[in-house]
């Protein structure tokens, strides 16, 4: 069982390094360009990888990123989680779905006079 790890964890770190590489934009990536770096990964897939996984991509902070003002973020540009009675823009929508609805439907409560 040793044995199999001591393949399958470089490998899987490897394909998760080439993967992660390649789907990087070039403004994320550092100190060389994208092709060079998905060519170490391949060529040495332990050292490669965890270069990259070190040294190649810019890591921005968990958190970071999202719309500013929007109901994710509150405060400092912090995201966090609002719940939906808490969100304006959410409210609002219902507003308007309930608007909506009342023009939909027959003044005498959907009835046919019976």
């Amino acid at each position: 069982m040793l044995r199999v790890l001591m393949f399958l964890v470089p490998l899987a770190l490897s394909v998760y390094a080439f993967i992660d590489c390649i789907s990087t934009e070039e403004d994320d990536i550092r100190h060389m360009p994208k092709p060079l770096w998905a060519i170490l990964v391949l060529v040495f897939p332990l050292v490669g990888s965890i270069s990259w996984i070190i040294a190649g991509k810019k890591r921005h902070p968990a958190g970071a990123g999202g719309a500013i003002g929007s109901a994710w973020s509150r405060g400092g540009g912090r995201r966090q989680w609002v719940a939906p009675d808490d969100n304006p823009d959410f409210l609002k929508s219902l507003d308007e779905d309930q608007g909506r609805d009342k023009d939909d439907k027959p003044e005498d409560g959907g009835r046919d006079g019976a």
